[in-house]
């Protein structure tokens, strides 16, 4: 990531700054994506959540027509489009969610902000259990962790020492996290870290993110969130070079900005605290569910779900109207879908690239619809859903849909 300009460097006074800051907003997804506002519109979406296709953005299981919506990074860089990759956490803003004749779900992005937990060196790898110490927090391997193209062999192609950037969902069961997309970062002179304050010693100006011990001594106080506490979830950004065994932050952040006050709101992540099945919290988001339907019921609730919500926002908390739990099978099991022209194709080894992904079409239980593997081609529309590649790197395509 690259380090930006400061505040003073842009001539811009600070207040200003603080004042374009709220105009930007944050979702409670694992990244913990800056946005914010309360203002909010009553006509619109706010949806949250990892990436899970192209063609068109699907997060949360609707498909967001992209074309016009602006596309940042946490920090407020703007970004393009194609900067938007699979498993990357979002946050985006859009139109109202319809449902078309087929039961698919449709809306229009306007802004779509992407941002990782986690940018900084691997210290550890556990291949046998597929976790990675990375910047003193455990990050956990899943088979929906995509790996960009630039780590060919997933966690294979990793070494103690690469610096990479991690998007994942905190697990406050276990204080890990568990990755939704890994990149490889060389070069960067900034580390950064979402997490969960502990061990705050206001004596020293110091406290701790997982295994990591963070020293905020040159910080002055207004550049330290109000109210920093033992349980609150911050985004920091951190020197590079150790001393005496401590990171020097350079900016801490409120990691969470309450979703705008909004008709519609669908925020996917992990329950990071449970005080009962109607009041709990997703990420730092609390939730009402006391006028929710359970379609998979109550009992698999509680810190570390995995939780798909529906509703509205007032004044900072979710009505929920609808929860539905997900267990990792089922979000493996979903897989990923890809929409649109094939850009190049390899007959021998039978595989393509659609939106940047390498799919396989070797497969002999392919589902193919209105064509056959002898029907694709460069510049052929298709839809492809499929499943990550045992390495995290492309798709092994389930079904292929041609479409005309």
């Amino acid at each position: 990531m690259t380090l930006r300009p400061s505040l003073k460097t842009l001539g811009m006074p600070r207040i200003g700054w603080r004042m374009l800051l709220l105009c930007c907003f944050v979702v409670a997804c694992g990244g913990g994506v800056e946005s914010g506002g309360t203002g909010g519109n009553a006509s619109a979406s706010y949806v949250s959540g990892p990436i899970t296709g192209f063609g068109s953005v699907i997060v949360n299981q609707v498909r967001f027509d992209d074309s016009a919506a602006s596309v940042s990074d946490a920090e407020g860089t703007p970004r393009s489009r194609d900067d938007l990759k699979l498993g990357m956490t979002i946050n985006l803003r859009g139109s109202p969610i319809s449902t078309d004749s087929s039961g698919s779900q449709n809306g229009s992005a306007t802004s779509i902000v992407y941002g990782s937990a986690i940018l900084g060196p691997v210290t550890a790898i556990d291949a046998a259990n597929a976790q990675l110490t990375v910047l003193g927090q455990v990050v956990d391997v899943v088979a929906t962790t995509v790996f960009d193209d630039s780590l060919a062999g997933g966690v294979a192609a990793l070494s103690v020492g690469d610096v990479i950037e991690v998007y994942a969902l905190f697990d406050a069961s276990t204080q890990r996290y568990r990755a939704t997309r890994i990149e490889l970062k060389s070069g960067s002179t900034v580390f950064q870290l979402r997490g969960v304050v502990a061990n705050l010693n206001p004596a020293t100006r110091s406290f701790t993110i997982g295994g990591e011990t963070i020293s905020y001594l040159a910080l002055a106080g207004g550049d330290v969130p109000a109210g920093l506490a033992n349980g609150s979830i911050v985004r920091v950004d951190l020197q590079a070079a150790l001393a005496g065994g401590l990171r020097a932050a350079l900016r801490i952040r409120n990691g969470v900005v309450l979703p705008e006050n909004r008709d519609e709101v669908r925020i996917e992540g992990l329950v990071n605290t449970f005080r009962s099945v109607t009041d709990f919290s997703v990420d730092g988001v609390n939730v009402d569910a006391s006028r929710a339907s359970f379609p998979d019921g109550t009992a698999g609730l509680g810190v570390g779900s995995r939780v798909a919500l529906r509703g509205t926002v007032d004044n900072g908390v979710l009505s929920a109207s609808l929860v539905r739990i997900r267990s990792q099978a089922q979000v493996d099991s979903d897989g990923f879908d890809l929409r649109g022209l094939i850009s190049s194709i390899d007959r021998t080894a039978m595989h393509f690239v659609l939106r940047g992904v390498n799919v396989d079409y070797s497969g002999t239980a392919i589902e193919y619809k209105d064509g056959t593997a002898a029907d694709l081609g460069v510049l052929v529309s298709v839809e492809v859903r499929g499943r990550l590649a045992g390495n995290g790197n492309g798709l092994i395509a389930t079904r292929i849909t041609f479409k005309r």
